[in-house]
């Protein structure tokens, strides 16, 4: 079978160099039972290209699953992929059989294999190495004969030097690497892509399909796509169902395209200099916290300021009160923070120097921590003191999920 009839039977669009090698690698490597591991940014179509190999191999009449080890709970994935014994943990109410068992005979696509727990990528070891795997809860060894294919968007490599990935793990799902082009990177084969999903969503929307004119074009086409296939799928469906005009142009083009730039909040630069991915999957969450503790210290160093011209002129003291008391009456009761907040005006506060004989000549700010990774470790410290260690309390306290809270309690080498 030769390649363009694989992309019309697969639905792949596009004649890019890189992309006819990763097909051709994925056909030659379709007849063998090798390990295969999949490079690729999120969105560019990795698991179609497992999909190719098992049809084309020898097991294309057998079982075929694919499992995204990023969204199974670590607690689970070892049930998941090699089953357990009832009664072998709570919950485990029967026994179950495991993907590595269901499949026998047949293909499994790990997913985000750089998601996968440490203790699973050792089971997932000895099953590549020797065919063997043991149920959970269970002594007994089992035996199967399923062919791997694992897929990433991250540098395995970068992962094993910082411990998160074994090594022996890695060179043995490494036998043949496919490597699948970013959207970036075959920009000759945008244009196509974006008229298929036009005609696509002009049939199901039962519309006519929207064309690009060649300003919208040259747009279309030196757009980054971080989102690669996917985005660029997201965008052909919200012009098709959105645009008046089906005839867009370039200015109608730049309504439905992201900003440049990404987020205006602050971020973390190595001391290097380069702006590159530290290895903490949740990035977002260390942004927002970084933007809030510097409004924080915005606040704490105005009331600094406020607590010293008090200080130096006590009698700036009724006047602040005052002004309180006057924000206080202009509010909603519902918009009051606390009944108690409210001084009476009979006794303004004043607040004296300790020593009448000694003015205050000089003062100086202390700069307090902006390091974001020890204020999300204080946080995560102070919401398990909070609930008494119990991680759930503590994970929905803070916003993030258990499994969350348990990496980043490894991560900062946190002890209960």
């Amino acid at each position: 079978m030769d390649i363009q009839s694989i992309k019309n039977r697969f639905g792949i669009i596009g004649n890019s160099p890189a992309l006819n090698f990763a097909m051709q690698v994925a056909v030659q490597v379709s007849a063998t039972d090798l390990t295969v591991l999949i490079f690729g940014e999120s969105g560019v179509g990795k698991e179609v290209f497992s999909q190719i190999i098992h049809s084309l191999s020898g097991r294309k009449h057998n079982p075929f699953i694919a499992v995204n080890c990023g969204a199974i709970p670590e607690g689970t994935i070892d049930s998941e992929l090699f089953g357990h014994e009832k009664g072998s943990f709570t919950g485990a109410l029967d026994f179950r059989k495991g993907y590595f068992e269901t499949v026998n005979g047949g293909t499994i696509f790990l997913d985000e294999i750089g998601e996968m727990p440490l203790g699973t990528q050792a089971r997932l070891l000895r099953v590549l190495e020797a065919g063997e795997y043991i149920r959970v809860g269970s002594s007994k060894v089992q035996k199967t004969d399923v062919r791997v294919i694992a897929a990433t968007n991250k540098d395995l490599l970068e992962l094993t030097e910082k411990g998160k990935f074994r090594e022996d793990l890695y060179y043995r799902l490494n036998t043949v690497p496919i490597r699948v082009p970013a959207l970036r990177d075959r920009k000759e084969d945008i244009p196509l892509l974006f008229r298929k999903f036009a005609v696509d969503f002009a049939e199901r929307y039962k519309t006519s399909p929207v064309q690009l004119d060649d300003e919208a074009k040259d747009l279309l086409i030196n757009s980054p796509w971080p989102g690669n296939v996917r985005e660029l799928k997201n965008i052909a469906e919200q012009i098709s169902v959105l645009s008046e005009d089906k005839q867009v142009n370039g200015q109608t083009l730049r309504k439905f395209l992201p900003a440049v730039g990404g987020s205006r909040l602050p971020m973390v630069v190595p001391s290097n200099g380069s702006i590159k991915g530290s290895g903490h999957e949740f990035a977002n969450e260390r942004e927002i916290l970084y933007k809030l503790f510097f409004d924080m210290k915005k606040d704490v160093t105005e009331l600094k300021k406020m607590f010293l011209e008090i200080l130096q002129n006590p009698s700036l003291a009724a006047a602040r009160h005052a002004e309180y008391i006057d924000g206080l009456q202009e509010l909603k009761p519902q918009e009051v923070f606390h009944p108690s907040a409210a001084i009476s005006p009979a006794q303004p506060v004043v607040i004296q120097s300790t020593n009448d004989h000694e003015d205050i000549h000089h003062h100086e700010e202390v700069e307090e921590s902006l390091n974001i990774m020890d204020k999300e470790k204080e946080l995560i410290v102070k919401a398990l003191k909070k609930h008494k260690g119990k991680r759930k309390d503590a994970a929905s306290d803070l916003g993030i999920s258990e499994r969350t809270l348990y990496r980043k309690l490894k991560e900062y080498d946190i002890v209960e």
